[in-house]
């Protein structure tokens, strides 16, 4: 019997919109993952926090305020800290190519989805990566 991936869903930062983040939870739970929202304006402390009591293996952050060069690594810095490398972090939102690729060499995210990505691939990449040990 294989586990039920849980997914914690954030809005890091003070970005007030968060009607994506809520279709890609609704998404993932249709794919069978437990979701936990986490709602708006978290800070990463806040979302590490979570990711710890409430044990998930992949933390999905929705960012659209610019912030995700200062926030994101902040947070996998925490993660780290808490021996929680294992856990896969996604990223959505308005985040430039250039952005994405120093998120995800540097700094551990393991992939970025901006405007109009495809909730199919999101799924598959989760299910793909959720549970793989990361550098």
């Amino acid at each position: 019997m294989e586990r039920t991936i849980r997914v914690l869903v954030a809005k890091p930062g003070l970005d007030g919109h968060d009607r994506g983040a809520k279709v890609i939870a609704r998404a993932l739970r249709d794919a069978g993952m437990e979701v936990i929202y986490t709602g708006l304006q978290q800070t990463p402390q806040m979302i590490v926090e979570a990711a710890l009591q409430e044990d998930v293996d992949v933390i999905g952050l929705s960012i659209l305020s610019g912030a995700h060069m200062t926030l994101l690594p902040k947070l996998a810095r925490l993660l780290r800290d808490q021996q929680m490398d294992d856990v896969l972090v996604i990223a959505g939102g308005i985040i430039s190519d250039e952005d994405a690729a120093t998120l995800k060499s540097e700094h551990g995210i393991g992939a970025v989805f901006g405007p109009g990505s495809n909730t199919h691939d999101i799924v598959a990449y989760i299910r793909a990566n959720a549970g793989v040990a990361r550098d």
